[in-house]
């Protein structure tokens, strides 16, 4: 009696799971831009990272809001310049990747593919972000840690991200430029793709079906 062998298929992709910063855009607020601060504002550079790391997760988180960890970790004391002028400066870090942002606007429209935002950001940041660079415009829904006061690591992010598109697990594309947070994604049931460049991740979504 001979016994046939049933073929696994693999579902199409009908979602991605983006990361904004190093994915769409430069970073909000990284290491890099800190010391460019530190450097134009004449700042103490350990203090400033000490009074960052006690104060931007809770930042991140929605529970801060902008002016509070400014006055938290700059603005502790005097300074010659305003609260204004770190702003704009914090803004004007803020730089796109047109070669990602044109790519998943395309692969939206050829695949009719829903794209949620996985982010964790602070909410002044991730509303500027969004009008400046027009993402709303192809982004489906913004899963942002400011907004749903979860932040990635915690994988209970990526169930309500799940829960919001309305699809399975094993239908949606996770992709971030940290690879603990593409295991955490895969360990809930995603695919993965740990991002470098546009080229390598087109390369990789072409393999599940994404094809331009």
């Amino acid at each position: 009696m001979s016994t046939r062998r049933t073929r696994k298929t693999t579902p199409p992709v009908s979602a991605l799971f983006l990361d904004i910063g190093g994915i769409l855009l430069t970073n909000g607020w990284d290491t890099d831009d800190r010391a460019a601060a530190v450097k134009t504002f004449g700042l103490d550079a350990e203090e400033t990272e000490q009074r960052h790391h006690l104060n931007f997760e809770t930042h991140e988180l929605g529970k801060l809001s902008l002016d509070e960890y400014l006055r938290r970790v700059i603005f502790y004391e005097p300074r010659a310049f305003s609260m204004e002028d770190f702003t704009a400066f914090m803004q004007s870090r803020s730089k796109p990747y047109p070669d990602m942002l044109a790519y998943v606007r395309e692969l939206k429209a050829r695949h009719r593919l829903k794209i949620f935002a996985v982010s964790n950001e602070g909410r002044e940041l991730t509303v500027y972000r969004i009008g400046k660079f027009k993402l709303g415009e192809f982004m489906d829904c913004f899963v942002s840690s400011c907004f749903v006061h979860l932040r990635k690591p915690d994988a209970e992010i990526y169930r309500l991200a799940l829960d919001l598109a309305a699809v399975p697990p094993a239908e949606v594309v996770c992709i971030d430029d940290r690879s603990l947070f593409v295991e955490v994604a895969e360990a809930a049931g995603l695919r993965g793709i740990c991002h470098t460049d546009c080229a390598a991740t087109r390369k990789e979504l072409g393999k599940m079906g994404l094809i331009l």
